[in-house]
């Protein structure tokens, strides 16, 4: 059953949370199957969905002040993807998120997920919880920008999420990393050579 993957993603997040509960919150979660070059969030509207990716690979971007595209985070299995700053401000979004491949997503809307708030102390907790990992993940990847070389950079998104490599354009992995496209093919040459 397609609801049994955000259940262990709602118990790893909230380990005090009990199955039945888990199941209950999942249940709000409707199933969703989106095309590849499908747009999720678009600039300039309010985001009203948060999805938990089952199967497949999105791409959150925006534009610089020279118009270039810049890849600002990627989203794979077992993760959420919404612009957490549009979805709770309830505010236009600044970037797009759009499907890079086929995606199978379960889906909370705004709405759902107030009620979610009011009625499930265990949801409320969880959405604490979601909150924090997130904010943790935004602070690690502004230090790593500042701090680790883009090898280290690489490395990184190699151990902690490979499948991106998988289904997203190397430009677009390139951008995500802060790099031209010809120095993220000398790193991968490096890597390759190495191992």
């Amino acid at each position: 059953m397609i609801h049994e993957k955000l259940i262990k993603y709602l118990l790893q997040t909230l380990p005090t949370m009990s199955e039945e509960k888990a199941s209950q919150i999942s249940e709000s979660f409707q199933q969703k199957e989106i095309p590849k070059n499908t747009f999720l969030i678009e600039e300039g509207k309010v985001c009203s969905e948060s999805h938990y990716i089952i199967e497949g690979c999105l791409r959150m971007y925006t534009h610089d002040t020279d118009g270039n595209d810049v890849t600002t985070a990627l989203y794979s299995e077992g993760m959420f993807a919404n612009d957490f700053y549009s979805f709770f401000k309830r505010i236009p979004s600044s970037e797009n998120m759009i499907s890079m491949t086929e995606c199978t997503t379960l889906f909370i809307s705004f709405e759902q997920l107030q009620v979610n708030f009011h009625t499930i102390p265990e949801f409320r907790e969880f959405g604490r919880m979601l909150l924090i990992n997130n904010v943790a993940m935004l602070k690690e990847r502004m230090l790593s920008m500042i701090q680790k070389t883009a090898e280290q950079r690489y490395a990184n998104l190699m151990n902690t999420n490979p499948e991106i490599f998988q289904c997203i354009p190397l430009k677009n992995i390139a951008s995500y990393l802060g790099i031209t496209d010809t120095s993220l093919s000398r790193i991968r040459k490096e890597f390759a050579k190495n191992k």
